[in-house]
């Protein structure tokens, strides 16, 4: 099986992953509704986000969500082309097939209910973190991956170019 194959399959497992955990959410809470999993620190909820992270632009009045789901597109489509074109190294590549499963799982809700559905929330006494979603973190655990997979290619960049001088 080629290797650009299982990129794909990790994108698509993200985004089935994603709009299976958003669609039992949808059938089984009601707006704002919390069922507290682990005390004092996770609950599972229902909320809608129509803007981006920490709910950034969600009162713009709508065109946000022809942005964002635009900008989950372009940045997809660059990301796979990197992967086509082996831009990245293996843990870049997997970072970003983690990122376009995300942006597209995120898209999806934007074109099918007009925002993201999110139902995770994580908190601590008077501490809460913004209610988000399986796409977000496959989002953010993809982005860390492409950032470290650039700094370990960058560096092998500049010790190849450095032995090269000598």
């Amino acid at each position: 099986m080629s290797s650009k194959i299982s990129y794909l399959l990790l994108a698509l497992s993200a985004i089935a992953l994603d709009q299976i955990t958003k669609i039992w959410t949808l059938a089984n809470f009601q707006y704002q509704k919390r069922v507290n999993i682990i005390p004092n620190f996770f609950d599972w909820t229902l909320v809608f986000n129509p803007g981006a992270a920490f709910s950034f632009l969600a009162d713009q009045g709508g065109w946000q969500k022809y942005f964002f789901l635009t900008l989950a597109l372009v940045i997809s489509g660059y990301l796979w082309r990197g992967i086509v074109k082996n831009d990245f190294a293996r843990w870049g590549k997997i970072g970003a097939a983690m990122i376009i499963g995300g942006a597209i799982g995120n898209a999806i809700d934007r074109v099918a209910y007009g925002h993201v559905v999110d139902f995770l929330l994580f908190y601590w006494q008077d501490w809460y973190y913004p209610a988000f979603n399986i796409a977000d973190s496959f989002i953010c655990v993809g982005a860390v991956l492409l950032i470290l997979d650039g700094f370990s290619s960058k560096h092998k960049k500049n010790v190849a170019a450095e032995n090269q001088a000598v």
